[in-house]
């Protein structure tokens, strides 16, 4: 009964994070999550039942679509945008931002790009694939570029470089809600990764990075996952009457 039970148990965990996922699945830059689990065995070869061992995203690529956002980026291969709030640093692939009034670049809980602040006088951003980021700048009145700080370059002014992160377990970071994570012990240090050479990745301007979810898969998941459930079920079924046919027998 009881390595039935846990079975159902198991299930209902596995459906709620099936479910979790399909709510997310029209979210950019959100990645599936798999529950895990493992046999509940007291030292012998029978096993007494399952249970749960943990949860982890699945970072891989999703399809990159384009945003409509004037500041909106995608991560094409590895690594995570580099945010931070509140003094806390965090990571994600969804590079879904807007300008604050400071100028600095924030998604939609409040987390701001690390590196990069757009001046009030920008008038267009572009974004290189090795995340250079330039501006648009009105020309001042003696016909110069206005230019203060930063350095001058053919489509503007160069104010910075969007730096990625990257982790050797990234599968180990803990999820802050959302598509944020933060570095853990067994995530490993952030190491920094420079973004346009030919083995790294690219940084894609004006696109964004659908979620790694599948509908269809997730839905056959769940189809899976209720069989099992009511497989489960009949076992407790089955054990509860056995113990009701041994307890009239030794009532007799």
């Amino acid at each position: 009964m009881y390595a039935a039970a846990s079975g159902m148990a198991a299930q209902q965990t596995n459906l709620e994070v099936i479910a979790d996922n399909l709510a997310n699945a029209d979210v950019a830059g959100f990645k599936q999550v798999v529950a895990s689990f493992t046999d509940v065995n007291a030292g012998g070869t029978l096993g007494l039942g399952t249970a749960t061992a943990g949860k982890h995203p699945l970072f891989a690529q999703g399809k990159l679509m384009h945003g409509g956002g004037p500041f909106d980026v995608a991560i094409e291969g590895h690594g995570f945008f580099r945010v931070e709030r509140a003094g806390t640093l965090a990571y994600t692939r969804n590079g879904e931002f807007t300008r604050a009034a400071d100028g600095t670049l924030r998604n939609a809980d409040g987390w701001a790009l690390r590196d990069i602040r757009i001046p009030a006088d920008a008038t267009a951003v572009h974004v290189a694939t090795n995340g250079r980021v330039t501006i648009d700048i009105p020309a001042a009145t003696d016909g110069t570029a206005a230019v203060a700080g930063g350095t001058t370059g053919a489509s503007g002014r160069t104010i910075g470089t969007i730096r990625l992160a990257t982790f050797a377990a990234p599968e180990e970071l803990q999820p802050l809600g959302g598509t944020v994570f933060a570095a853990t012990h067994d995530s490993g240090p952030e190491r920094r990764i420079d973004a346009g050479r030919a083995t790294g990745p690219n940084i894609q301007f004006g696109m964004l990075e659908r979620s790694n979810v599948s509908i269809i898969e997730s839905m056959m998941q769940i189809l899976t996952a209720q069989r099992a459930y009511e497989a489960n079920a009949k076992g407790v079924q089955a054990a509860d009457e056995m113990q009701r046919i041994a307890n009239n027998i030794n009532r007799g």
